[in-house]
């Protein structure tokens, strides 16, 4: 890092996840992040006051980029089943990218994750809340019968749960997995309907 160039926390994350990649999350360290970066620890601990709150952080930002993905089919105004069914495939396909394009880095952030519990919980809510948002445009178009968007965000999240919970992940690349996606879908959206 050029010694002009101003230290953020984004640029913190994006080194963190580079030293995480290279060195794994039992072997990377507050220090190795700092080298990286060509300053003191210490730079590193005035933006994320202890390592466990940097290991937070750099989780919360890998989630937050699937969350974003997904926000823009949200915002879409149009047929609320076909967003639907695109915010369900982009969640998939989303978390397959993330499992079979850089598997040393997933395996990092399933560690990262399991020691993560508020960015998980924020990151489901996120996601259980765009869920919603679709359901409840549903309704009051009268595509969607459901009593409760919300109630129905959250059992639609967890009936798909194998298609995005990376527990899952070495499922996703068996033969006729898009098929049984599809079977899903259309059993969970017909449930919905008016």
């Amino acid at each position: 890092m050029a010694t002009t160039e101003i230290l953020t926390a984004e640029r913190i994350l994006e080194v963190t996840e580079e030293v995480l990649r290279r060195h794994g999350p039992a072997k990377a360290t507050v220090v190795d992040v700092a080298r990286a970066l060509g300053v003191s620890h210490g730079s590193v601990y005035r933006h994320f006051r202890t390592k466990a709150a940097l290991r937070e952080a750099v989780t919360k930002r890998w989630l937050d980029r699937t969350s974003a993905v997904l926000e823009d089919i949200v915002a879409q105004d149009r047929d609320p089943e076909a967003r639907l069914r695109d915010w369900l495939a982009a969640l998939f396909t989303a978390k397959r990218r993330k499992a079979g394009d850089d598997p040393e880095l997933f395996a990092t952030y399933m560690v990262l994750t399991a020691e993560s519990g508020e960015a998980v919980g924020e990151h489901i809510a996120a996601l259980t809340g765009q869920l919603t948002v679709i359901i409840g445009s549903g309704v009051d178009s009268g595509a969607f019968a459901v009593a409760d968007p919300a109630v129905s965000a959250l059992a639609l999240f967890q009936a798909t749960d194998r298609f995005h919970d990376p527990c899952h992940a070495r499922e996703w690349e068996q033969p006729g997995i898009e098929g049984e996606f599809e079977a899903v879908v259309d059993l969970v959206v017909r449930g919905l309907r008016a």
